[in-house]
């Protein structure tokens, strides 16, 4: 990346550069996988108070998002996508450290995240980051598709 600097955001839906990166994400992930597969938080779940969205901008363009939803005893990490033209600065990193300082802020032990099997990027991403496969939570049930991770923040 050299000398660009990353820095990362709160933004909001309401923000067309954002619902950009939202739609690209959702092209995305239904090019992969079925929508009963598909565990996407829409607009309306992005806006609420129990969840925070940031937003990575290089050189004051937004190249990346990242949500967590709160819950009680965990955050969840929801809705990460780092354009492909960004991919491999550091940018994810960044956003995903960022996530965790959130979930450690509101005094939660836990991260967590659900991806999906055919996501080996991401899959290999969170590895790196100390994330360790588990059972469903919350509301997700059992699904082929969907690989269910944690890590212990605090």
């Amino acid at each position: 990346m050299g000398l660009k600097k990353i820095k990362i955001g709160f933004v909001s839906v309401h923000d067309n550069k954002v619902m950009e990166l939202i739609s690209k994400l959702d092209k995305y992930q239904e090019s992969l996988y079925p929508p009963e597969s598909n565990y996407l938080m829409g607009p309306n779940e992005l806006d609420a108070p129990d969840c925070k969205l940031l937003g990575a901008f290089v050189d004051g363009s937004l190249v990346g998002i990242g949500a967590c939803k709160f819950f009680d005893g965990y955050g969840e990490l929801k809705r990460f996508y780092v354009d492909p033209a960004s991919r491999g600065d550091g940018i994810a990193t960044r956003i995903a450290q960022e996530i965790e300082k959130l979930i450690m802020l509101a005094d939660l032990p836990l991260a967590r995240l659900e991806t999906g099997i055919r996501q080996v990027e991401a899959l290999s991403f969170y590895k790196k980051l100390g994330y360790k496969e588990r059972g469903p939570y919350g509301n997700y049930k059992q699904d082929p598709l969907s690989i269910f991770m944690e890590k212990i923040i605090l």
